[in-house]
Parts: structure tokens; sequence; C-alpha cells
């Protein structure tokens, strides 16, 4: 019997009620056609309603891939879990599923990524849930937020907190869907899928098992279907025992806004010259000072903002290769791209899925951490996750929680305060006009990242701007560089909410990270791992 049915005709098995899990990190491996059939379907007949869906990473980004908006419907949706959610510029129009969000329509949550692949896991092996330390002291922790991002969610929790063996701990119950929609490139005519055009594999795998093991459903949207026994059994990802429906959408976007790049998908490699090099500004300036904090030989994961810059400023400075960037939707190695294509990687080593990575994540596999900030609390706590006055701008945690949890080394990147206009000229940092917003807060708003935790495992944080360079130690933020041409007390420690500590061997940030030549960066090599207590 065939697997392959039409949008329409899959969106109908989906019942009322249901709990419904969708693979995609934004536009990447998003299903867009299967969800904007369910939202179809629903505005012709009333049905499905009361879906509750979970996203572990996020789901659409409203840049030609809609997603999740397909869906945010009232009526049709009774609650949504997520990793994050769709973002964009303050001044565009909230996304449809950010308004019912604010507007308190539905329950709301973020659970860190990581968290939610879990979950699935548990879930698919009948367990009954995650144990963990992740996201302890986070808007996670039931003490604070208990990742209930409205009011609506705030009086059905999702998570506990626990004692066991004598330690506290976070307790996510597993969430059993009835339904998992997932993509690939290609399925046969059994449902073997495999993923040769796509730019990670994210979790489907884990995604179907849970839903498959517990009696429900797997549909796969893909590109195209071929002959059974046609498919290399080494390149199938998700068997076809698992995929209970086929829908095919020829015109499927391999990520936001691209069509197809078989770069993205490591089908060819990109030669060094073709990436873009960052153009000399002050968010340059801010990612070569990042630079200066990696070692050669080291595994570093990547998050949006400034600090996806780094490795061109590595290609730029001939130090390509010399770090192997780890991102959380699988990639590892090659350079992760940019703007919209980020989550993306061209010339990678390998594709992790992404359930695994967020394992090497949470255990610490990994070297160092480069991310970024909106607000960074006197304890040394970030906030990345929550503005009030602009919330659709602000997606989500998405993987932060997990990377940060245990993470040796977190660099974090950021202007020092918003609004400020900026120049630099003959190798200073100018003040143009000061910023009416601090970032430097007596207390975030939303805590991603516990600067407590931080200090009580002795994790080594740094946070970089443009005018300064600051340390997290058990006596608080200590500021241990100053940018050329910034006055120490109008333009840092009066542009703060909270008293700096100043260090008492107080130093000039490298000169050369203000002029447009490139500042001969050179790396550290990082020491040889060895087991714990192997050396005496």
């Amino acid at each position: 019997m065939s697997k392959h049915l039409s949008p329409a005709e899959a969106a109908e098995l989906i019942p009322d009620g249901a709990i419904v899990s969708v693979s995609s990190s934004s536009g990447l491996g998003c299903p867009d056609l299967m969800l904007k059939a369910i939202g179809e379907r629903f505005d012709a007949t009333g049905h499905p309603r009361s879906l509750t869906t979970l996203h572990p990473i996020a789901a659409g980004d409203m840049s030609g891939i809609k997603g999740v908006d397909h869906i945010a419907k009232k009526g049709l949706l009774a609650k949504i879990i997520g990793g994050s959610y769709p973002s964009g510029p303050s001044s565009a129009e909230p996304p449809l599923i950010w308004q019912m969000i604010t507007g308190n329509e539905i329950p709301a949550y973020n659970i860190p990524s990581g968290l939610l692949f879990d979950m699935h896991r548990e879930a698919a092996a009948k367990r009954p849930g995650v144990i963990t330390k992740v996201g302890l002291d986070t808007f996670a922790d039931p003490s604070r937020q208990g990742c209930a991002m409205n009011e609506a969610a705030a009086g059905e929790p999702v998570v506990k907190k626990i004692a066991f063996e004598g330690e506290e701990y976070l307790y996510f119950p597993a969430i059993v869907p009835q339904v998992a929609i997932i993509r690939a490139t290609t399925a046969d005519e059994r449902g073997n899928l495999t993923y040769e055009h796509e730019g990670a594999y994210l979790g489907g795998l884990d995604q179907a098992l849970a839903a498959r093991n517990n009696g429900g459903i797997v549909i796969a949207q893909v590109k195209r279907i071929t002959t059974e026994g046609s498919l290399k059994p080494h390149d199938v990802r998700v068997p076809g025992m698992l995929v209970d429906y086929v829908v095919v959408d020829p015109d499927q976007k391999q990520t936001t806004q691209t069509l197809y790049d078989p770069a993205i998908s490591g089908e060819i490699f990109r030669p060094l010259d073709t990436f873009r090099v960052p153009e000399f500004n002050i968010q340059k300036v801010v990612a070569r000072r990042v630079a200066q904090e990696l070692q050669a030989g080291s595994c570093v994961n990547l998050g949006f903002g400034i600090s996806a810059n780094v490795p061109r400023v590595l290609i730029e400075e001939g130090l390509h290769g010399e770090v192997t960037w780890v991102i959380e939707q699988g990639a590892v190695g090659g350079v992760p791209l940019l703007d919209f294509a980020f989550g993306c990687a061209s010339n990678a080593d390998a594709f992790m899925p992404s359930p695994y990575q967020f394992t090497y994540f949470q255990g610490a596999g990994f070297d160092a951490s480069l991310l970024s900030f909106l607000e960074i609390g006197k304890d040394g706590s970030v906030n990345v996750s929550k503005l009030s006055f602009r919330p659709h701008v602000t997606a989500g945690a998405g993987g932060f929680v997990d990377i940060t949890a245990r993470a040796k080394k977190i660099v974090f990147s950021g202007m020092f305060n918003a609004g400020a206009k900026l120049g630099i000229a003959d190798g200073k940092l100018v003040i143009e006009k000061e910023g009416k917003l601090k970032k430097l807060v007596n207390e975030v708003e939303h805590v991603t990242f516990s600067g407590r935790r931080a200090v009580e495992q002795g994790q080594d944080v740094t946070y970089v701007t443009e005018r300064c360079v600051m340390k997290l130690t058990p006596e608080g933020v200590v500021l241990t560089e100053i940018a050329p041409g910034i006055d120490l007390q109008t333009h840092i420690l009066d542009q703060s909410e909270f008293p700096l500590i100043v260090a008492d061997d107080l130093k000039e940030m490298d000169a050369n990270l203000f002029k447009e030549a490139n500042i001969g960066l050179s790396l550290p090599e990082r020491g040889a791992r060895v087991l714990e207590g192997a050396r005496q």
C-alpha cells in the first residue's frame, strides 16, 4: 500500500486534541506545506481543534517560511511548547503566534531545546521524564518562571524541582506525541528517508520514535519519492518502519530564503575566498576581541549575533581550521553561515543529529561557547530570551540553557548599551551619542544564564563589548580592559546600573582591534586532553 498522501489528506488524519511534534529549526527543515495544510483544513472545517504542538528548536521564521504561523489560529491551538519562536525587527508586525502568546490566548512555554529533545527520548522509551541540573536558577526553574511564557501558562507547570540523592534537580515529565511531522529530502515507497539536500538532520528520528512507540503516527514531508530499494541503507536516517505517511513538496526550501544550496548540505565545498568577511565596523571590533579568547585545537560552540562573525575573522587572519565550530542544529566543523542561513554550515566535517549534539553540550564535552547578551545582571546573569517591551523580537532561549549549563568557558558579546551612536577614528572608539537603554542592570528581566551557578561551578565567563571587557568572579563583575578613547567614569561606570569592580591591573584593549588592517591574530595551543587523575 502506498504511503503517499496529499497534504490535505494527511491533515485529515490529525485528530482533535492531539499532541503534535514538529521537526524544524526556523526555516531549516521546516515541513511548511504540511503545516499550511493543517491551517487550511481548520479554516474550512473547524478541525483539528485544541492541538498541543511541540517545536524542539523552532518552527518558521516569517521570512518566506511561515511554519507555526500557519496554525496560529484561535481554536486550532490549545497549547504550544517550543525551544524558540519566530522573531523579527521591532518595527515589523508581530508574528501571529506572538500575538496569541502576548494576548494570553493559549498557554505558551519555552523549554530549552536539548531538554525538549530529551523529553521525546524519554517518551519513546516509556520512561517518566528527564531529571537534570540543566536550567537550575534560570527561567526554566520553577523558582522563577518554570518555562512559562505568559500568564496563561503559569497555572499549568511543565517542570518540577525535586530532591534526588540529596541534591537539587529539575524534573521534566515526558510528553507523548500522538503525531510527529518531520522532514527529509527523499522517501522511497516504503517510507525510508534520506537527507541529502538538508542542512541538518535535526531531531526527526527521536520525534518519530516518540510518536510511533506510543501508538501514534508519523508524517514525513519530502521533496521527492523514489522506488523501493533504490536508497542506500547507510544513507537512510529514518527507517520506513517508523514512517506512516509521506507528503511531497517539490518546492520545499532548504532553509530560510534558500531554495537549494549544495554547499549547505555538504554536497560541494566552497573555496574559502567565497565567504564574505565582515566589513570594518564596531561589531567587527567586538568579534575580533572575542576571537582573542580562543585556543587552537579547541571545539567551540557558536551562537547568533556578533559572535557568528568570529569564524570569518579567523578566515581573514589565515586561521581557518584552527578551531572546530559546533552548532546546535548539528553541524560540526566548516564555516557556520550568517543571517537567514544561520544554523547551517558550509564545508562541514560532519552532521550530528541535534539531540546528540545537545548531549555533547549538556555534558560540556566542548571547550568554549561564544554567545550574545541582551542584558547582564549584577550577579553576572545574562538575559537573551525576553524583553517585555519588544517580546516578539526575542525568540526564546533555543539551546542557550543547554549549552551554558556546564560549559567550561563562555564568552558573551554585545553592545555595552542600546542606542549609542558609535564611531572609530585614529584607532580609538568614539562615543558620538550615548545610548538611552542600559544593558548592565541590577537584575535581568529573564535569567537565561545564571551567574550564581556559574560562580558555584567555577565556569570561566567573559563579557566582551565595544568599550570594555569584563570577567565574572566570586566578588562580582570585574572590568579588566577598556577601549582606547574611552573615559572610564563617563562611558562605562556611569552607564551601568550596578557598580562594576575595576581591576587593579586594568588594561587597554589591543589598539589593533580598532584599525582596519588585520590584527595579526595568533591562537595559543589548547593543552592535550588527559583523563582526570591520569597525571599525578
